[in-house]
């Protein structure tokens, strides 16, 4: 453990007694996480305020709308109005390192763009992400993931369970669908953790340049030995026809090498985190196996790992009783829109079995996640075998000695030691 690791993650458990008088009168955006499956308990007052949108302000000062309404945050998504386009000077930014990310001004993909361009580079991964192709990929991820559980045995108790299998199993699945080489999986994870939680933007810019260099070296060896992975089929479908540049053909790679293993090794871990602090539900499971995919669907709600959708409004918007004016930054806040009490009830517990599926830790509209159906197989394959394999599973360190990420960056643990 590193550290200073027990020390940071108490000051994290201990929440706050009151607000202090010298507060602003907004809360602030992003918040660090006092319990790692819990939305920020700085959040508080806005969820208190019973308002579907609230006032916040980001680390410059500047003040945004926050969407913590699940019908409102749903009504947005698929407002055109509200662009995703990260190079709109009035894009809002939640960090230094994210504003110096989008000065360099750089084509955007996917993410980063809107319609009608966004509907050309989605349709092109979307045949790759279809459910009867991921459920043909099923039988691989069962073999990845019960080769990755005879390793822990092997390796003995205790074991950290970011490192031997929350990280490995989607990296290893992502690197299959892509034909990205797995040997070279140290390189892109640590890239993809420098680009996402670099301390400074210079880091995380210098990640991005890295991976985006391994990613053209990449597609040129490709070019000259094609092999049988979705970039393959672009270089060849798109890439060579002129339909796709390269600097857009790397930065598609890009995205969906980081976002296709960075999440979903943050649900697993987050997920298993969970599962142990509640032992009734995990027996519940264990009890009858086919609750499993109601369950990822509630956990995918309950813990919201990406938490803060971000947008700028290009026209004026009523929602919710406000006027969003053109020009406004406006974030869509996961961790509360999922628990927002008029479209859950008891939205703060567990519950397996909860339509959970209208949850918008996907995201909702035109930008709804593209792998959402592998991350469902994959989670469900992985939480189900790791328990299944190790019904002793438990925490090898007391649980507030276990570090977390910061609310800056994806939901998750930084490392989780378990022993069974």
């Amino acid at each position: 453990m590193r550290s200073g690791t027990t020390e940071l993650a108490h000051r994290r458990y201990a929440v706050s007694e009151a607000i202090s008088e010298a507060a602003p009168e907004t809360v602030a955006f992003p918040q660090d996480r006092t319990c790692p499956y819990q939305p920020p308990t700085a959040y508080a007052p806005l969820r208190d305020q019973g308002k579907p949108l609230n006032r916040v302000h980001l680390y410059d000062g500047r003040e945004v709308w926050m969407v913590t309404g699940h019908a409102e945050a749903r009504a947005l998504l698929t407002d055109q109005r509200l662009s995703s386009d990260r190079l709109n000077p009035d894009f809002p930014a939640p960090s230094p390192r994210f504003e110096g990310l989008r000065d360099d001004q750089r084509k955007a993909i996917l993410l980063g763009v809107d319609d009608p361009e966004h509907n050309v580079q989605r349709r092109m991964l979307i045949p790759s992400f279809g459910l009867k192709r991921i459920a043909g990929m099923r039988p691989r991820i069962q073999q990845i993931v019960d080769r990755l559980l005879d390793d822990m045995v092997a390796g003995g108790q205790p074991a950290e369970l970011v490192s031997a299998f929350a990280l490995p199993v989607p990296s290893m699945v992502i690197c299959e669908l892509l034909g990205v080489p797995y040997a070279d999986h140290e390189f892109f994870e640590d890239a993809s953790r420098r680009l996402l939680r670099g301390p400074t933007a210079d880091d995380s810019r210098k990640a991005r340049d890295d991976l985006e260099e391994y990613f053209g070296q990449l597609i040129t060896r490709k070019e000259a030995e094609p092999g049988d992975g979705l970039l393959d089929d672009l270089i060849a479908d798109r890439l060579r026809p002129g339909d796709l540049s390269r600097e857009e053909l790397v930065g598609m790679a890009l995205i969906l090498l980081v976002a296709g293993h960075e999440t979903t090794a943050n649900m697993i871990s987050l997920g298993t985190f969970t599962l142990l602090h509640h032992p009734e539900k995990l027996a519940a499971l264990r009890e009858d196996p086919s609750l499993m995919p109601g369950a990822v669907e509630e956990l995918l709600r309950y813990l919201s790992i990406a938490d803060g959708m971000l947008r700028v409004a290009t026209e004026d918007i009523e929602v919710g009783g406000v006027t969003i004016a053109k020009g406004d930054g406006v974030v869509l806040s996961t961790s509360l829109v999922n628990r927002d009490a008029t479209a859950y009830e008891s939205p703060d517990e567990l519950d397996w079995h909860r339509s959970a599926r209208h949850h918008v830790a996907f995201g909702f509209g035109i930008h709804q996640c593209l792998g959402q159906n592998l991350a469902r197989a994959e989670l469900e394959i992985a939480l189900h075998s790791l328990f299944a394999r190790f019904p002793g599973l438990r925490l090898a360190v007391p649980a507030e000695e276990i570090p977390f990420k910061p609310g800056d960056t994806i939901q998750g643990m930084v490392e989780l030691p378990v022993a069974w």
